[in-house]
């Protein structure tokens, strides 16, 4: 019997989305995928909420749920999908960046104003990117597809709280908005790339483990140093709320966890690798342990 069970797991984007990036002048640019921390982020937060009739004032509730998703699931990045027939068909940013660009990029412009001059504020006036709801060239609706996978005996109500999730930012405007469309079962888990390469997960052991093809796509950010892959590396540093820290810092996003440097998704791994899936949905080599 598998230690896991593996969910095939769809959204549909109902408004745009905004995962933070890096900075350009005034342009936000956003990722082109969701990160596994901003589904545990939103996937904590509504937990939280849920047990707490909405009343949760204690950063330390939010800690204590957050620690149950790290030991009871793991799951992939979320990548957009198209719907072709029955199936959701993801659109991997990195084949054809360009077009993948043109159809699922689009970007807000404003600006803070001031009243007594009736002008712009200096230095105020940004432009904010986001994964748009439709697709620009053909208006089809936009999805967001990834893998959840539950181990045996897990007791949270975890896919009651993925029917109302709200991912990324500025999400006080109604950004991240998404619908649960898919939740089931699934045994032939796995991703399926370009040219048919194949990327497969094993459910037995006390991680999921990925198995990576040669020449295959790195589907998360994978843990830097182990194996011979082309392409970026980035170092990953998280906010998070620590109002029940003794220390400074404690209101939300002040504190700063560092998680380490990582080769960034679309990287091109050059020969057959094993990951296990990590806290935040990040992939190491199964002969690292750190």
């Amino acid at each position: 019997m598998s230690t896991w069970t593996a969910y095939e797991v769809v959204f549909r984007l109902r408004a745009p989305l905004h995962v933070g990036w890096s900075k350009v002048g005034n342009l936000l640019l956003t990722r082109p995928y969701v990160l596994g921390r901003t589904f545990w982020g939103a996937l904590t937060l509504r937990l939280t909420r849920m047990a707490t009739a909405g009343a949760a004032t204690d950063s330390s509730l939010y800690q204590q749920y957050g620690q149950q998703v790290h030991e009871q699931l793991a799951y992939t990045y979320f990548y957009p999908a198209l719907q072709r027939g029955d199936e959701y068909v993801v659109e991997w940013p990195w084949l054809n960046e360009a077009i993948f660009r043109y159809r699922f990029i689009g970007s807000y412009v404003s600006a803070a104003l001031s009243y007594p001059v009736q002008s712009a504020k200096e230095g105020m006036l940004h432009e904010v990117e986001f994964i748009a709801p439709h697709t620009i060239d053909e208006g089809k609706p936009v999805f967001l597809k990834g893998f959840v996978f539950e181990k045996n005996g897990s007791s949270l109500p975890w896919q009651k709280a993925l029917q109302a999730l709200q991912f990324g930012a500025e999400r006080t405007y109604g950004w991240g908005a998404v619908e649960l469309v898919r939740c089931v079962p699934t045994e032939t888990v796995g991703w399926s790339h370009q040219d048919c390469v194949q990327t497969t997960f094993n459910l037995e052991g006390e991680k999921v483990v990925v198995q990576m093809p040669e020449n295959g796509y790195l589907l998360a950010h994978a843990h830097a140093g182990a194996n011979t892959v082309v392409g970026n590396i980035e170092p990953l540093v998280g906010r998070e709320w620590r109002s029940n820290s003794a220390r400074a810092r404690q209101y939300a996003g002040q504190h700063l966890e560092a998680q380490g440097v990582f080769h960034t998704p679309g990287s091109l791994l050059q020969t057959e690798g094993r990951f296990y899936i990590d806290s935040f949905g990040l992939w190491r080599p199964t002969e690292v342990n750190g």
